[in-house]
């Protein structure tokens, strides 16, 4: 079963350059080509494209999936890098939550402080133009 690059854009919702990207830095194999240079694909290329779509919409990081797609070309061995991996990209979700957390907070803070007049005197402005005036760190 072999099929052309558009083919499997369309089996995987991946668009056609960023295919080419990942077969660039090396995340997917260089595609055997037609007489006429055409990339042709097979299952074991939708499968993998797969593996790294559903990462990077879980949000993994290029070099974190790389070495993912490494650890899971060798399924007998321990998953503790695995693990290390998924336990670091929770931890930075963590973190990002408490940074939007926090900036949300200070954004409510200004409109709430707002008194809705005219631009000139309005505290979403005055605080935009003074760091000083946040409450906390962002």
């Amino acid at each position: 079963m072999e099929f052309p690059i558009g083919e499997l854009s369309r089996r995987t919702a991946v668009k056609v350059p960023t295919i080419r990207y990942y077969e660039q830095i090396g995340l997917l194999p260089e595609a055997p080509r037609t007489e006429g240079n055409r990339r042709l694909y097979g299952k074991s290329e939708v499968d993998r494209l797969n593996f790294i779509r559903h990462s990077r919409e879980l949000g993994f990081e290029i070099e974190d999936i790389r070495g993912l797609l490494a650890m899971a070309a060798q399924p007998q061995s321990s998953c503790h890098q695995v693990d290390s991996i998924a336990n670091n990209h929770l931890a930075e979700i963590d973190r990002r939550i408490a940074s939007l957390t926090a900036l949300k907070a200070e954004l409510s803070r200004m409109i709430d402080e707002c008194g809705h007049g005219r631009v000139c005197d309005c505290r979403i402005i005055e605080a935009l133009a003074d760091h000083g005036q946040c409450r906390s760190e962002h």
